[in-house]
């Protein structure tokens, strides 16, 4: 990259690109070239690609701020445009493409509470509406779009390190607990897998990084212990292959900065 960066995010836009906000990667080409900056430098904000090709940025930290701010980028023109605030300024909040093309914001972290908030954003109206609240307040938590448009949450940290999980149901805007996860973990990733299972990888609790791997299975809500990693690792990444193999990779354990990765299959 051209500029050095910490806690930001990267999005795929329609031609090809990757957005890191600030800059794009040309795949094509393999170099970094400069983009335009967004209004309000940030950290531990959401990007999400919008079905318009635009990408959304909601929240995050600048400096001593938290910010509810968002802002659009059009990778058309280049350019960043402010869009109307959230309700609720929010840190290590998710965001989540639902299947009617709104976003889902849930959860997060205010200057001096955690939260069990969630709003939703909607292209056509460029509009925030509150929707309902989640069960447990959480953040560092993930947030997985499932196939039936549903939306699983697991994990994070609330009142401390979290193993439970909830589903929303964009049809009725509530969320409906779940059974919980094994381990409790924070900072973990998960990825939906082909026959809907959920990969919910490493993170941290209470005593430990982690390198435990748990498959859950929404459908009839169970929750079944994968192969261990090899490697402990905290703020990881996670990649879809195309043979349904899940590709977790580096990031950082509380002693080492990681370059390995590992293959779920």
């Amino acid at each position: 990259m051209i500029i050095s960066r910490i806690f930001h995010t990267t999005s795929v836009v329609t031609d090809g690109k990757v957005l890191v906000v600030g800059e794009l990667y040309d795949p094509s080409s393999r170099l970094w070239m400069n983009t335009g900056s967004m209004n309000h430098g940030r950290l531990q904000h959401t990007a999400s690609v919008l079905t318009n090709g635009k990408v959304l940025v909601a929240g995050g930290q600048n400096g001593l701020d938290y910010l509810a701010s968002a802002e659009l980028y059009d990778s058309s023109a280049g350019l960043w445009t402010q869009a109307s605030s959230m309700n609720d300024i929010r840190i290590w909040h998710t965001a989540s493409v639902l299947k009617d093309g709104k976003v889902l914001v849930a959860g997060g972290a205010g200057p001096s509470n955690i939260l069990h908030s969630a709003e939703l954003y909607d292209p056509s109206t460029e509009s925030w509406t509150k929707t309902g609240n989640m069960n447990d307040a959480r953040n560092s938590h993930t947030a997985s779009v499932l196939t039936n448009g549903k939306v699983l949450v697991v994990g994070g940290w609330g009142n401390g390190r979290l193993s439970s999980a909830e589903l929303y149901d964009p049809s009725t805007e509530l969320w409906t607990k779940l059974i919980s996860l094994n381990t409790e973990r924070t900072s973990h990733t998960a990825s939906v897998l082909t026959n809907e299972n959920v990969l919910v990888v490493g993170g941290e609790n209470s005593f430990s990084d982690l390198n435990s791997a748990e498959l859950y299975n929404p459908s009839i809500e169970l929750c079944t212990d994968a192969n261990n990693r090899n490697t402990t690792q905290v703020k990881n990444t996670a990649l879809m292959l195309n043979n349904d193999n899940v590709s977790p990779s580096g990031n950082r354990n509380y002693y080492l900065d990681l370059n390995n990765t590992e293959l779920f299959s």
